[in-house]
């Protein structure tokens, strides 16, 4: 712990450095492409970052101690006067791992969100997402259950989709006893993929919709090859590469990438789907599929909410202890999120 704590110090010392000296500090000059600025904290952490092996040569464990380490000097603790509790719902399978988040000043009239976190399917755990849930919830009023689905290799699609989908599920039945009207679904990269195809799952089965679903830089799209995934190829944290080593480690031998359940955005019929919130990061290869997916909804006549955070990377939600560009991005999020709690009840 105590040399977690110093890492997480020295790295909030040197970001806390003014942009001009970031930006030397980095090489010089800024990180411009595609039409956008990227913020210099990412912009120094990117560059810190190119001292790492590449992906493809680490294993599944060897990558997911590499984020442990990662997030834990850049990531926030709980907000004030959020309480987290830990529990175990039912997965597809039997018990997974979850954290409930509540607010001190609870809002009855409003939705548990389950939140599934991001990590391609292979890595991530309740920690990735653990700031972000607390911001979610005293922002909201509302009470978040971050779920702790299974990872591939050793549980490969579509374990961990059908873990957050029968923890949805649970929650569903069990919103009231937490003290909330509704459930809504969530989450960030694979996470934000689970919530899209959640959401169509449900409207298969002629299940309610949620409440609402918030895709934070979703992948929906696996099969995709658009100008994004070039001009971000090399971005951080999320490259090309990565993309590959995570699906190479997430799909079956036999899957089909046009799967709606692998690439949401392959649905024809997207009608009728739950009010989403869409977010996406600039320097990100996934951001064309957030905005064509969001667009695509817009079309079929969903009420939807786009925001563009062109200066942030991938996982920005990750980042808000040390970035305050991500920090102030999440904090709007949340807002949009009360917004839309507060009218469907006005």
């Amino acid at each position: 712990m105590a040399s977690v704590a110093i890492q997480r110090f020295v790295a909030r010392t040197i970001l806390s450095l003014p942009s001009p000296i970031l930006r030397l500090m980095s090489g010089g000059g800024v990180a411009y492409v595609g039409g956008r600025t990227l913020d210099p904290r990412l912009q120094f952490l990117a560059v810190q970052s190119r001292n790492a092996p590449p992906i493809n040569s680490l294993s599944p464990q060897d990558v997911r101690r590499g984020e442990a380490a990662g997030l834990a000097a850049v990531s926030v603790g709980l907000e004030r006067g959020v309480t987290c509790t830990t529990l175990s719902v039912p997965g597809a399978v039997g018990d997974i791992p979850a954290r409930l988040y509540r607010p001190a000043r609870q809002d009855a009239s409003t939705p548990l969100l389950v939140w599934a976190h991001m990590g391609g399917g292979v890595i991530g755990t309740l920690d990735t997402s653990h700031g972000f849930c607390g911001l979610l919830a005293q922002i909201t009023q509302a009470p978040v259950l971050s779920v702790d689905y299974r990872l591939a290799p050793e549980h490969r699609f579509p374990a961990g989709l059908e873990d957050v989908l029968a923890a949805y599920r649970w929650a569903r039945d069990h919103a009231a006893t937490y003290g909330a009207t509704g459930v809504a679904i969530g989450g960030d990269s694979m996470g934000g993929s689970f919530a899209a195809i959640i959401c169509q799952e449900l409207k298969r089965g002629g299940e309610d919709q949620p409440v609402m679903q918030l895709l934070m830089y979703p992948c929906t799209d696996v099969a995709s090859e658009t100008p994004s995934m070039a001009t971000y190829a090399e971005a951080f944290p999320l490259n090309r590469a990565m993309m590959d080593w995570f699906m190479g480690y997430y799909m079956t031998a036999d899957a089909d990438p046009a799967d709606p359940r692998l690439s949401p955005g392959r649905e024809d019929d997207l009608a009728r789907l739950a009010p989403a919130i869409v977010a996406t990061a600039g320097f990100d290869p996934l951001i064309d599929q957030g905005a064509a997916y969001e667009r695509a909804m817009r079309e079929a006549d969903v009420t939807t909410v786009y925001r563009a955070y062109d200066s942030l990377c991938h996982g920005f939600a990750s980042f808000t202890g040390a970035v305050p560009a991500a920090d102030a991005a999440c904090r709007e999020i949340a807002g949009l999120v009360r917004k839309h709690y507060e009218g469907r009840t006005a």
